[in-house]
């Protein structure tokens, strides 16, 4: 993938919150992440509004001054997971494209990852949570699904120019029915299925939309 495409599709925006000190230790940061983890299990089950600094204070056997002096507001807990779901992304597109395939097969592939994501990682299915629970927290979250749909458009713009995408398809709206279909496929395995079967999901509806584009 050109240097162009790789410098700008996730874009990392800072969240405005309150915020704990950077640990300087190991130690420190190992704690973090573990309450971190814990609160992304608990958003992940419950959502936000029904989560207590308490519950995840409870769930790592610690004090809530101790999980305050981390994340000093629950906001900030829940920006620090939602942060964490949009790093997952730049490393599975890192991850992808190493393997070199042609554009309209890392499309694929990089959908195929981020379905797995869902499944797999708790960071990515909290994270997905919280995005559709947005109003109920006090923090400016980054708008979803916009870096996706720009890097498949260039992903796909390249496979037209490379005779790979079929006569007609416009790039753009392929890109925005793709988004479309991962996201609306994850939200109704999480509803039917707690994503057990997200993959399996997802490979049916990949397979029909690829070929539809494929040239």
């Amino acid at each position: 993938m050109p240097e162009s495409d790789q410098a700008t599709p996730f874009l990392v925006r800072p969240i405005v919150t309150r915020r704990g000190p950077d640990p300087k230790q190991d130690r420190a940061a190992r704690t973090k992440l573990l309450v971190l983890t814990a609160a992304a299990e608990l958003f992940a089950a419950r959502g936000f509004r029904q989560t207590s600094v308490k519950d995840v204070a409870d769930r790592v056997a610690m004090t809530k001054g101790a999980v305050y002096f981390h994340y000093p507001t629950k906001e900030a807990l829940a920006v620090a997971v939602v942060e964490q779901h949009y790093a997952r992304w730049p490393a599975l597109l890192a991850e992808v494209t190493a393997a070199g395939h042609g554009p309209l097969e890392t499309s694929a592939r990089l959908l195929a990852g981020a379905a797995a994501a869902f499944r797999d990682d708790i960071v990515v299915r909290a994270g997905a949570r919280l995005q559709i629970e947005r109003p109920q927290i006090d923090a400016e979250l980054p708008t979803p699904y916009v870096d996706w749909t720009r890097l498949l458009a260039a992903l796909l713009g390249r496979a037209e120019a490379a005779g790979e995408l079929r006569a007609g398809v416009c790039p753009q709206a392929a890109a925005r029915s793709l988004v479309a279909a991962l996201f609306g496929t994850q939200q109704i395995s999480d509803i039917l299925h707690e994503r057990s079967e997200i993959a399996e999901r997802w490979a049916e509806t990949s397979e029909l939309l690829f070929r539809a584009i494929r040239a």
